[in-house]
């Protein structure tokens, strides 16, 4: 669930309690009206009876035993005035019978739901009547009992209930809507934050967050630029490490291929020239001998066939005298011959054909750039012919004029594209970190030809050093 949200639910969460509060104190009030309103009634009409009793005592002079007949008004309109509207009350003259009089139904309400009457009732249970005693003369004359009527605590609270809701609704929806504007406003720096973090993701260590208002996302957006720095100053540290130690992989090359072919090689010539001296030597005499010589210089030229092949692997055959283009054709050459050499043994059924198209001129790259350019054309043809069954495979090394080297290899050996991309062998690991050396990329996805579907493999080499990188 989104922050905004949660916290807009949390504001409507505190307004239904607040809701509800109010309305338990309404309904609470309510109660309490009702018996102060009873009591009030009977203490107005024992005031207006009074009031009638002497008003008739000193009119008519009716006093003693024919004092009760001296309330002939008491049902008058002075009476039920000082009944409040839902309330009756009885009257009770010595050892009469009551009489009841009710104040009319008027500014009451209307009635309220079935389940708000039961709940009332239920919660707060009936209202008890309220007795007042007439006093005359310092003698008890009668008693007044003043009761709400059975429906009207329910339809007070109700109708002050029905203004609360009211009001609250309109409340807790201006509070939701205004709730939901302002958090918003306040939420919307994280959205920078989350923007700036993936474009860091991306490995954009140029971004730097601005200084928000609030002081908790400028503390964040302070620590995210600190840590921007560091990973763009580490990244440059790492980046220098690893084209140096590139360098001296392939100075290690050169001098091993060196010593390889002036040494190795030497004793190799030697011993093929030793072992057919033998065999021409003993020809005669011990052709057992001569048999052993040559076959000593059979294995002698199967020797030097796996130097040259190694050698070609350490050092770019005349790379740097020949330049990258004949460098890649005589790559692609040599993986064709090989193709074909083993077609013929009939080993395997595979014959793929591999092909080279060059666009632009490469003789301007940088020496390091046509190194890495070389080792990744290497690998990327090891793989298409290792880990597929391609009947053709395509490298294509194209030189845009925005400063920038393109190398693609497709094959249509029907490889799985997302298997290599996360893949963690070493060729690829390789790849990646000679790319990331020189500020470069890769991409990898699947490409049709001819109804096969295979692999591609595309990088792009800037040809000027991203900053922060150091030759």
């Amino acid at each position: 669930m989104r922050l905004l949200t949660r916290l807009i639910l949390q504001v409507l969460g505190v307004v239904l309690l607040c809701l509800t509060c109010a309305t338990s104190w309404v309904m609470i009030d309510a109660a309490r009206g009702i018996e102060n309103e009873a009591a009030a009634s009977a203490d107005r009409v024992v005031r207006q009876t009074r009031e009638l009793a002497w008003r008739e005592a000193m009119w008519r002079g009716s006093t003693g035993r024919d004092a009760k007949y001296a309330f002939p008004d008491w049902r008058g309109s002075d009476t039920i005035r000082v009944i409040s509207p839902g309330y009756c009350v009885s009257f009770t003259w010595s050892d009469e019978a009551p009489r009841r009089l009710c104040g009319g139904w008027s500014n009451i309400g209307a009635a309220p739901p079935a389940w708000f009457d039961t709940l009332f009732q239920r919660v707060f249970g009936p209202i008890q009547p309220v007795t007042r005693s007439i006093s005359m003369n310092g003698k008890d004359a009668g008693t007044v009992v003043a009761e709400a009527d059975v429906g009207v605590a329910a339809r007070q609270a109700w109708r002050a209930i029905s203004v609360v809701i009211g009001v609250a609704a309109s409340l807790a929806a201006a509070i939701g809507m205004l709730s939901a504007l302002i958090i918003g406003r306040a939420l919307q720096p994280a959205e920078t934050i989350v923007r700036g973090l993936r474009q860091l993701e991306r490995g954009d260590h140029s971004v730097r967050l601005p200084a928000f208002k609030a002081f908790e996302f400028g503390l964040i957006a302070r620590a995210v630029n600190d840590l921007t720095e560091r990973l763009a100053e580490t990244t440059a540290q790492r980046t220098s490490l690893t084209r140096r130690l590139f360098e001296v992989q392939e100075e290690e090359r050169r001098a091993l291929a060196r010593d390889l072919h002036d040494e190795f090689g030497q004793c190799l010539t030697a011993t093929g020239a030793l072992a057919a001296a033998v065999a021409a030597g003993a020809q005669n005499d011990r052709p057992d001998i001569a048999e052993d010589g040559v076959e000593i210089g059979r294995i002698t030229e199967r020797m030097m066939g796996t130097l040259r092949s190694t050698l070609a692997r350490l050092r770019p055959p005349d790379l740097d005298e020949v330049g990258l283009e004949q460098s890649l054709d005589h790559l692609v050459t040599q993986w064709n011959a090989r193709s074909t050499a083993v077609a013929q043994t009939g080993s395997s059924p595979r014959h793929p054909v591999f092909r080279l198209d060059i666009i632009g001129s490469l003789t301007e790259i940088p020496a390091q750039a046509a190194v890495s350019l070389y080792r990744i054309a290497q690998e990327c043809l090891t793989n298409a012919a290792r880990h597929g069954k391609p009947s053709e495979v395509r490298l294509r090394v194209e030189r845009d004029p925005r400063s920038a080297v393109r190398l693609i290899v497709e094959d249509d050996g029907g490889g799985d594209p997302a298997r290599l991309r996360e893949g963690t062998g070493h060729g690829l690991l390789g790849i990646r970190e000679r790319l990331s050396a020189l500020g470069g990329s890769m991409t990898i996805g699947s490409v049709e030809t001819a109804g096969r579907r295979g692999v591609r493999v595309a990088t792009s080499i800037p040809l000027s050093l991203p900053a922060g990188m150091t030759a």
